[in-house]
């Protein structure tokens, strides 16, 4: 099992706390990470985007000019796309950009994730978030102390303090155990989680 320090706010190291190796200690699976990935941001896609084709466009039904002895080339319609306020070739219409994993899959994606952050020494576990008023530089500051200027945060409960503390600052965002996901773990440089997270996520995935 790897161990792991746990820090208080301060930034010091107040206890170790062995990991599950079930949950932080797989074997890394890249491609169902990157399916993962791949699946959050599109199905994240609205898929409403429309635009008309030259069988939609009104007008054109004339034909400009004769088709030989102007000088001109041939025009069947000005509703061809090569006119302005002609029709689109091939138009993007509305359509379901969403994709499927299996619960399964899912699991194994996000242990592979918090695997990676492991091994790279990028897992911070805090043995408490302790708030006593929702203000966004002292939540810097403690994120300062934890050497986590870039970071994912995640707690067991959701905590209005930490939540709106964390608002504001651009590099960092705030999640609760149930709703980690793929492409979050990765983005961010640094996982910070409380110890109590650390409990509820290996009894979940274990």
């Amino acid at each position: 099992m790897a161990t792991v320090a746990v820090y208080n706010i301060e930034g010091k190291e107040v206890d170790k706390l062995e990991l599950n190796d079930n949950v932080f200690g797989v074997e890394i699976n890249e491609h169902l990470v990157h399916l993962a990935v791949v699946s959050q941001l599109a199905n994240g896609r609205q898929g409403t985007q429309s635009a008309k084709t030259r069988s939609e466009v009104s007008g054109g039904g004339r034909k400009p000019w004769r088709q030989k002895g102007t000088g001109h080339a041939r025009q069947g319609s000005t509703r061809s796309p090569q006119w302005t306020g002609g029709g689109v070739v091939f138009a993007p219409k509305p359509r379901d950009y969403s994709m499927k994993m299996n619960k399964r899959e899912k699991q194994i994606a996000i242990k592979s994730a918090l695997t990676s952050k492991v091994q790279d020494s990028k897992l911070i576990v805090v043995d408490e978030f302790k708030l006593d008023e929702i203000k966004t530089s002292k939540f810097a500051q403690i994120l300062d102390n934890l050497k986590a200027p870039k970071a994912l945060v995640v707690t067991k409960d959701k905590d209005e303090k930490v939540v709106l503390s964390a608002r504001n600052i651009p590099t960092v965002k705030t999640t609760m155990t149930n709703s980690i996901n793929v492409y979050d773990i990765l983005k961010y440089d640094s996982l910070v989680i409380t110890k109590d997270a650390v409990a509820a996520i290996e009894e979940v995935y274990a």
